[in-house]
């Protein structure tokens, strides 16, 4: 918990930074590409996660890794090397993009569905988005089977279920009540 907290203080520091250097959108662009390849490769993610690499180590590797990326991202890495949180890079990297983009006023809808999203499926879904949200929304599809079918959408703290899972437990509970 108290790292989720700390991984937002951070992300919200380097936001502003980035935004009094004029390089938010670059920093966005390393920050994607942070969370993406920390949160699809195992060997990193272990590595930067482990207490007995030094952190010297572990940010010549970073700065090795990602050296194409901006000064302000650069020195993030440095930053996480003097106040040994690396563990929570991935985090940071997370919650900057969230913060930038609901500056942009962009949103990310959650669409959980039994198998991947079709063009028939994503127009409704987009439909119902339009009910939610009048920002500007990126859909993110999670594939589910247990949904067995229709959609689970989240935007922020709001959900709609419309599963078939979601309809069989409410005929459930009503059968049961009776």
């Amino acid at each position: 918990m108290s790292g989720n907290r700390a991984a937002s203080r951070y992300a919200k520091a380097i936001l502003d930074l980035a935004l009094s250097k004029g390089v938010a959108q670059e920093v966005y662009n390393d920050m994607t590409l942070v969370a993406q390849t920390v949160s699809e490769n195992q060997e990193l993610s272990n590595f930067i996660q482990s207490p007995s690499i030094a952190g010297n180590v572990k940010e010549s590797a970073l700065l090795e890794i990602f050296a194409g990326t901006d000064t302000v991202t650069k020195g993030l890495f440095h930053l996480l090397k003097e106040n040994k949180r690396f563990e929570i890079l991935g985090f940071i990297a997370s919650n900057f993009t969230t913060l930038f983009d609901e500056m942009n006023g962009f949103e990310i809808a959650k669409v959980t569905t039994a198998i991947p999203m079709d063009a028939d499926l994503e127009a409704k879904v987009a439909a119902k988005i339009r009910e939610f949200s009048n920002k500007k929304i990126t859909i993110q599809n999670i594939v589910d089977p247990s949904i067995i079918g229709g959609f689970i959408l989240r935007i922020g703290d709001k959900q709609y279920n419309a599963s078939i899972a979601n309809r069989l437990q409410v005929l459930k509970r009503e059968f049961s009540n009776n």
